[in-house]
């Protein structure tokens, strides 16, 4: 898919019922988002507060949900490349499609946050292959999708330089972060020497991205787009509109346009296949179904 580039929309994913949802709208691939894990288990910032145990534990959790591709989220890898051949060994074995590493150092920050700082881009690469290394010994098939985060540092430029100089050390993917207008994805796409990524932001969410059309990025030839936490942030503004709805001791009569019914929710999670299991396999269901 990845190598068609037409513009494949990753949504990001915080958990593993966001991934069901966005699995069940008919997208062909998800992001495990790092911003939305940060945010949704540790109500903090992306600010490199998770630890590798929690990413993977998270992830599996979403990767074991759903039967799409994922491509989680390895950070800066968790360290030095040693580190990071550990961590691609273990989000393959987890079952993950892909994975995401950028350049920033230690600790990282979501892409759309000031403050950021970059490793050399020699480390990078060298970081780059030996997650290949790992990669080709493993599983062929898993996306490395190499981020660097030098517009926002070092600028336009320096950002082509580092693309190329990943893709040449076996990423497969580049994933650009925070363009800052449709011209620099136009020329990054004709410019690297590898399939591109871009990551927007939901329209309100005040990215650094412009937000166009996904056939204005196919038009362009961007391999992949994700969105990263516009179903976050749809699923926090959902929470504010209902708690404000029963705030003060109120019940919200009437306002199913707040809630999904149970009824949805149990086909979700599932509930009706669980039951059906129960009556297979459970001794006091067969002995009262005789």
């Amino acid at each position: 898919m990845l190598n068609e580039r037409s513009a494949l929309v990753c949504p990001g994913a915080h958990d593993a019922l966001s991934a069901k949802m966005i699995e069940n709208y008919g997208f062909k691939a998800l992001q495990v988002s790092g911003f939305g894990l940060s945010a949704s288990y540790l109500g903090l910032p992306d600010m490199a507060f998770l630890s590798f145990a929690d990413v993977l534990h998270f992830s599996k959790n979403v990767i074991d949900a759903v039967k799409i591709p994922v491509i989680v989220d390895a950070d800066t890898g968790f360290g030095n490349a040693i580190s990071a051949m550990y961590v691609t060994e273990q989000f393959i074995g987890a079952g993950a499609a892909g994975m995401n590493i950028e350049d920033q150092a230690f600790p990282k920050r979501c892409g759309h946050m000031e403050g950021k700082q970059l490793v050399s881009k020699e480390e990078m690469a060298l970081k780059v292959m030996a997650c290949k290394d790992v990669r080709d010994r493993l599983d062929p098939d898993f996306i490395i999708n190499a981020r660097t985060d030098a517009i926002a540092v070092e600028g336009f430029e320096s950002a082509i330089d580092r693309a190329n100089a990943y893709a040449e050390a076996g990423a497969d993917l580049i994933f650009l972060e925070a363009p800052r207008s449709e011209e620099q994805i136009r020329e990054a796409v004709a410019r690297i020497k590898a399939p591109v990524s871009i990551n927007i932001f939901d329209a309100v969410a005040g990215g650094k991205t412009p937000v166009m059309s996904i056939e204005k990025l196919r038009e362009l030839g961007v391999a992949r787009v994700s969105i990263p936490v516009g179903p976050l942030f749809a699923a926090v503004k959902g929470l504010m509109d209902y708690l404000e709805a029963i705030r003060d001791d109120r019940v919200a009569v009437g306002r199913n346009d707040l809630v999904c019914a149970f009824s949805e929710f149990r086909k979700l999670v599932g509930y009706d296949d669980f039951r059906q299991l129960e009556k297979k396999y459970l001794p006091s269901f067969i002995e009262n179904n005789m």
